[in-house]
């Protein structure tokens, strides 16, 4: 019973916070540079410094070593939902010009903008380098293999690697990630007030990032949104197919319990905000692709609290 309570409060503190950024955005505080702001913000300064501090601070040389041997659970279960997720489409008959994005919702997870405050709220600051595991496995995927299917969906024949695909996959998050594992392999460490500096802009993660889910919730009408079964299906492919996946396979790993705890609670994390941008730049349906991504942080609400049960319990 504890462990749900204590999901309930890390899932209430986050949706507390993505209510500001709803209100606000209703009453008219943010503009379109507003959103686009926050986001850079957030990913290209607070994520680098909040990483840096966190691994530099929170981790040894042979910790680091024994932690880099779970990144094969969340590839192997990352790639494994997402041949589920092929077959499960296939077998609903989704339409070709949607597919993509219902297998990106179904296999990929937002680690980021949702995943790292969640599980910094449930499991501490010393969740988040797993959360950066997971994250790394998860862009991959989803900059490689996703995308090339949405674009694939929209009538581009759009390469597996490119320049672009490239780009996306090793954004300032991930320099940050590993500047911090370089300094903690040399045993380097940040001047006093440099790292100070950056605590405090790394502090800043959490809000900014739930301000920016509420703006980009607050955009959606709820009129639009049909309960159908390629909806069911895929938000039981987000939060359903993807942490079985992982919980399948963590016994045959010998991964410490907090490690595997962070991975199932990522795999259980709502839709990537990026699905309907990467399906709007493709011509895709990025209409569906938003409607799957906003129900699905409001499924996130009730599952959370169930998997901190399971994983407790």
């Amino acid at each position: 019973m504890g462990a749900v309570l204590h999901g309930l409060q890390g899932i209430i503190t986050v949706m507390l916070l993505i209510a500001v950024g709803f209100v606000l955005a209703r009453r008219g505080w943010f503009e379109a540079k507003s959103e686009a702001m926050i986001a850079r913000l957030v990913t290209q300064i607070c994520l680098p410094a909040y990483m840096v501090v966190n691994l530099t601070t929170t981790f040894s040389h042979n910790q680091l070593v024994g932690m880099s041997g779970g990144l094969v659970v969340p590839v192997l279960s990352i790639f494994l939902c997402y041949f589920i997720g092929k077959g499960v489409a296939a077998i609903l008959k989704v339409p070709r010009s949607r597919r993509g994005v219902f297998c990106s919702v179904f296999f990929t997870a937002n680690s980021i903008f949702i995943g790292l405050p969640l599980c910094v709220a449930l499991f501490g600051e010393e969740g988040s380098p797993y959360v950066m595991l997971y994250y790394l496995a998860n862009t991959l995927t989803f900059w490689t293999i996703a995308v090339r299917d949405i674009a694939k969906d929209a009538g581009f024949n759009a390469p597996l690697f490119s320049k672009n695909t490239v780009k996306a996959i090793f954004s300032p998050p991930l320099f940050g990630f590993i500047s911090g594992l370089i300094m903690v392999m040399l045993d380097l460490h940040l001047p006093g007030p440099i790292l100070t500096s950056c605590r405090y802009i790394g502090s800043m993660v959490t809000p900014l990032a739930m301000i920016f889910t509420g703006i980009a919730i607050s955009k959606e009408k709820w009129e639009d949104i049909h309960f159908d079964l390629e909806l069911f299906a895929a938000m039981a492919g987000r939060f359903g197919v993807a942490p079985l996946c992982v919980l399948a396979l963590i016994p045959m790993f010998p991964l410490p319990p907090l490690m595997s705890e962070v991975f199932v609670m990522q795999a259980a994390m709502p839709a990537m905000t990026n699905t309907p941008i990467v399906a709007k730049a493709y011509g895709g349906d990025h209409k569906y692709a938003a409607k799957l991504t906003v129900v699905s942080v409001f499924v996130a609400v009730v599952t959370t609290p169930f998997y901190m049960w399971v994983l407790r319990g």
